[in-house]
């Protein structure tokens, strides 16, 4: 990091979010709009065929155009074609639903034990994000910041799981699935600031960046979120 790069938390979100949110828009909110309006007006089966038609179609036109293939999207896929199938077989369109609650726990049980072990999930998935050097992963501060962002994600994981399950158990399916995008997106955003600001904050207290008075996008901070 270098230290005389001015950052700010709304200068970094800005640029996180102008990368990654075509790609959100693409691998899960277009999904996400036309399951819930095939669910209200064609039914449930039409549902289901418009979430993963829309995902192999979005895949398929990356392939036919040679264009790079977000993490998301792919992950997008095999999210909804686990779900589609396991409500296929079973014929219980509650077991669409209760799929994601379970990968939820089980990423708040990974976070939580990756603490437990001494390695932070966080600490393994922040390159993604930013230049880890040596040094800067070995820095006391920082390496307290990992411990304190995997216990958040614990955190979150835990409450979108137990938030879904109490909305799928006591919803109709249409407003249930209104509520939990808007739910969820909202938890997350919540704890993408937080993270955000927690980590601009070791970064300011430990020097390694410079704090801005007012928000900036440069080149350096567009470069460094390149990997998103």
């Amino acid at each position: 990091m270098d230290p005389d790069t001015p950052l700010s938390r709304l200068s970094v979100l800005g640029t996180i979010i102008r990368r990654c949110w075509p790609h959100v828009v693409e691998a899960t909110i277009i999904p996400a709009l036309l399951f819930y309006g095939c669910l209200v007006f064609a039914g449930l089966g039409w549902a289901y065929l418009s979430a993963i038609g829309w995902s192999f179609g979005a895949l398929a036109r990356r392939l036919a155009l040679r264009k790079p293939i977000p993490p998301i999207l792919v992950l997008g896929l095999v999210g909804v074609s686990a779900k589609t199938v396991v409500a296929l077989l079973s014929g219980s369109s509650f077991l669409y639903f209760f799929q994601p609650i379970l990968a939820n726990l089980a990423m708040c049980g990974v976070f939580v034990i990756s603490v437990a072990v001494g390695r932070p999930l966080i600490g393994r998935l922040a390159h993604e994000f930013w230049e880890i050097t040596p040094d800067l992963r070995a820095n006391v501060a920082v390496r307290r910041l990992f411990r304190h962002l995997t216990w958040l994600w614990a955190a979150v994981n835990l409450t979108v799981a137990v938030l879904t399950l109490a909305l799928l158990v006591s919803l109709p399916l249409a407003t249930f699935v209104a509520l939990k995008q808007v739910s969820g997106l909202a938890i997350t955003c919540g704890a993408v600031f937080v993270t955000i600001s927690m980590s601009l904050r070791t970064a300011r207290r430990e020097g390694l960046v410079a704090a801005a008075v007012v928000p900036v996008t440069s080149e350096v901070l567009r470069r460094r979120v390149a990997r998103l």
